[in-house]
């Protein structure tokens, strides 16, 4: 089904695999296409609830191959046509989606994690936004999710100088959420998709859809969008289970319904 990537479908949980590892899963046309469909299949899919995006070998996804880009590429056109879509499907998809950046992330391949709602690192992962080296921007979301995660000043230095962060480092200044030892890697990220499987899936893609909108809302926006969203969240079954397993002191058994 797919050339430059792999999908795996395990309970509830889609693994979306950037396999390139020669090329240290850089980006070719092919593997922007094929990431859009991968990502609208597990969107279609009920039964999946969560999303882990990964790399093949011993990086993550080292940027766009450079091999295809000549000096008459049109910038522009080769990003809205290439990187702005798949981007902007994982930010709309309303299922959580983790980045288990297993080894470098570099240039579209920091931005495509940066672009995941969640970011666990291997003890040998990295990040660089490698942009800079070639005398060229940050792209595909990277100058609106940098900042927004890390801060300004320090979205700035890490855009400007292209320095590698580690992984301790990512976590220090907010890029991740956990750093995981070799030894414990595929344990520990499955451990967290299937924490986030088992949440009320609908709240959680409410969640991301309006936390998303708040940065162009007003608040008086915001307060309205909270309540169309509470709305929807209280007539799944998923908060019905919620009241009920909190009334008879249990753990709530949701099923993302």
């Amino acid at each position: 089904m797919f050339e430059t990537i792999t999908f795996e479908k395990k309970q509830h949980i889609a693994w979306i695999t950037l396999h390139r590892p020669d090329k240290l899963n850089a980006f070719t046309p092919l593997m922007n296409k094929e990431m859009i469909k991968a990502l609208s299949q597990a969107e279609k899919d009920a039964q999946i609830r969560a999303i882990v995006i990964t790399g093949e070998g011993r990086a993550f996804c080292s940027g766009e191959d450079l091999a295809s880009v000549g000096d008459d590429t049109d910038h522009a056109e080769f990003l809205r046509t290439r990187y702005n879509p798949m981007i902007e499907k994982i930010v709309t998809l309303e299922k959580p989606i983790v980045a288990a950046v297993n080894g470098v992330a570099a240039g579209a391949g920091m931005s495509l994690a940066l672009a995941c709602d969640f970011r666990l690192a291997h003890e040998k992962a990295s990040f660089i936004e490698a942009f800079i080296h070639v005398g060229l921007i940050p792209d595909s979301g990277s100058l609106y999710f940098l900042p927004r995660i890390v801060g300004h000043a320090k979205a700035l230095e890490l855009a400007m100088l292209g320095d590698k962060v580690s992984g301790m480092e990512a976590l220090k200044i907010g890029l991740v959420t956990k750093v995981i030892a070799d030894s414990a890697w595929q344990d520990d990220v499955e451990a967290f998709a299937n924490k986030l499987a088992g949440l009320p899936t609908k709240a959680l893609g409410l969640i991301k859809r309006y936390m998303n909108e708040s940065y162009q809302s007003s608040l008086v926006e915001m307060l309205e969008k909270e309540a169309l969203g509470q709305r929807t969240a209280g007539l799944t079954n998923d908060h019905k289970e919620g009241l009920t397993a909190f009334v008879e002191k249990r753990k709530a058994e949701f099923k993302g319904e």
